[in-house]
């Protein structure tokens, strides 16, 4: 069987999440002993006792590269695994390059909460807002945002699925977009609980300053192609990878577009490592024929295993 394995982003963290999953694999709570080494405080603690600080923005981010690597390393314990490619759902894209081996841990845990605060020092708390819109075209709601002629901007930013297309931009702006959008048709437009409008042209400052600490982080040409949230491609050169998170922070991501460019690879399953299932649940919509597995427990992973090398 042909398998490509898949990152979740933000929104997938819970409190106590990978908690079953530790007390089988011993990996899960060194991997986070060696985030809490780089960051400087108790992660793992944080994920299992802390709600409120598991969702800042900050802490997010490091906690969910943690988690899907954790994740990765219990399910390739025992076995070497070949997949045709790897992806990540925004966030996820990094823990993406550090299962594929092009991206270190450490370095990866030490970029991603960079990244975390200058998104969070982008756009004062209020201003900036993200609405999911459901059940309309994505050229309509691209369209719609175009359109928007009051005062700030509104873009659409995350093509999760057939039919569901995140818009993000000033709260203003957004908020009155999605006003228009229900009126054209759309099933829902649902303004989301986020301190930050991620993926639009507000992070365009947040992104130059970024590029200066990717730079200086040693990425890898590795074994195993990842495709990219920027263009649902795999990388040319290690160049070619730093430009394309760069580009990430500030541009749309094109999920629906990876996970099509994943089945025309021949990819028949898609494996979701990391907290929750999200990613499962839009493969769903947006190509039938693939079957998925997330990895929420040891005994998912013996499933997954099963299917995968029998």
């Amino acid at each position: 069987m042909k398998y490509a394995i898949i990152f979740p982003g933000q929104g997938s963290q819970s409190l106590g999440m990978l908690s079953e999953l530790a007390n089988h694999y011993p990996i899960v709570k060194e991997t986070f002993t060696e985030a809490s080494d780089t960051l400087g405080f108790d992660l793992w603690a944080l994920t299992q006792q802390d709600q409120d600080a598991l969702n800042q923005t900050q802490n997010t981010q490091p906690a969910i590269l943690a988690a899907g690597y954790a994740t990765y390393l219990a399910l390739t314990h025992q076995h070497d695994l070949s997949p045709v490619c790897m992806a990540g759902h925004s966030l996820g894209e990094y823990t993406a390059l550090v299962a594929s081996g092009a991206l270190g841990f450490s370095d990866g845990i030490k970029l991603v909460r960079k990244r975390a605060e200058l998104m969070q020092s982008a756009v004062p708390e209020g201003v900036g807002a993200m609405a999911a819109i459901l059940g309309l075209e994505d050229s309509a709601v691209v369209k719609l945002c175009a359109d928007y002629s009051g005062w700030g901007i509104v873009e659409a930013v995350n093509f999760n699925s057939l039919g569901q297309v995140v818009i993000a931009g000033n709260k203003e702006a957004v908020e009155a977009t999605c006003q228009l959008i229900k009126t054209e048709g759309a099933k829902r437009a649902v303004i989301l609980p986020v301190s930050v409008p991620s993926h639009c042209s507000l992070m365009n400052d947040a992104a130059m300053e970024f590029k200066n600490a990717v730079d200086v982080v040693q990425f890898n040409q590795s074994n195993v192609d990842v495709l990219h949230n920027f263009d649902a491609l795999k990388a040319t050169d290690v160049d070619d990878i730093k430009a394309k998170l760069v580009a990430q922070l500030h541009k749309p991501v094109l999920w629906t577009s990876t996970v099509q460019a994943m089945h025309n690879m021949g990819v028949e399953k898609l494996i979701e490592s990391g907290p929750g299932k999200v990613l499962t649940g839009l493969t769903r919509r947006i190509e039938k024929s693939l079957t998925t597995n997330a990895i929420l427990d040891s005994a998912s992973i013996e499933t997954t295993l099963e299917d995968i090398l029998s």
